[in-house]
């Protein structure tokens, strides 16, 4: 019997959400350098973060179109998603180039969603797919933070990274929490189906 595609692991989309997610303790020791009182490694570190924009886009696309579409690559995506993010705004906090607020903004979306996950789980259901604005948001934020990092300086370089670096930044927060609400919609729908579905039985 043939086995279904979902349950496939060796696929080139999942080794490159891997490969992503082992990026994630390389990406921090490279963008902690300075804090430790050693020499800046910025630029690869910025290097790092746009590779793994450039394969987060690679992996969805390629296992859309190769019918590569798995279970591991489900968990993985946003996984590797959710690590860099919180990895690297951790990392951007402790060097005082974004304030706590901004952390605990993108946190607390973060644990809204858990509860989510988990309301879903309760159900009987498995969590639901990332939905566009949530991938937007992403795209926005990983963007963000290089430019941020960029803003360390003093030029005009710096001048301007500052800029639309907090310009993605907000405006991938808000995606961030936009695509909360939307899930949370879903979320709700499918509960209440649930109880219908059991009252009716």
């Amino acid at each position: 019997m043939k086995r279904d595609h979902l349950d496939k692991v060796l696929t080139i989309p999942n080794a490159l959400s891997a490969l992503r997610v082992a990026g994630v303790p390389v990406f921090l020791w490279l963008v902690l350098q300075p804090y430790f009182g050693n020499t800046n490694l910025d630029g690869w570190a910025i290097a790092l973060l746009v590779v793994s924009g450039v394969t987060d886009y690679l992996d969805g696309k390629l296992a859309r179109r190769w019918n590569q579409v798995t279970r591991l690559g489900q968990i993985l995506d946003p996984a590797a998603d959710r690590l860099y993010t919180i990895s690297t705004l951790l990392a951007l906090l402790l060097r005082d180039v974004i304030p706590w607020w901004f952390l605990a903004l993108l946190l607390a979306r973060d644990v809204f969603m858990a509860i989510n996950i988990a309301i879903l789980r309760k159900a009987g259901y498995r969590p639901l797919q990332v939905n566009f604005i949530g991938k937007a948001a992403t795209f926005n934020l990983m963007y963000a933070f290089p430019l941020l990092l960029l803003a360390g300086g003093a030029d005009s370089l710096a001048d301007y990274a500052r800029v639309f670096g907090w310009a993605l930044a907000i405006w991938g927060a808000a995606l961030y929490w936009w695509s909360a609400v939307l899930y949370t919609t879903q979320v709700h729908r499918l509960r209440l189906g649930a109880l219908r579905a059991h009252e009716k039985a």
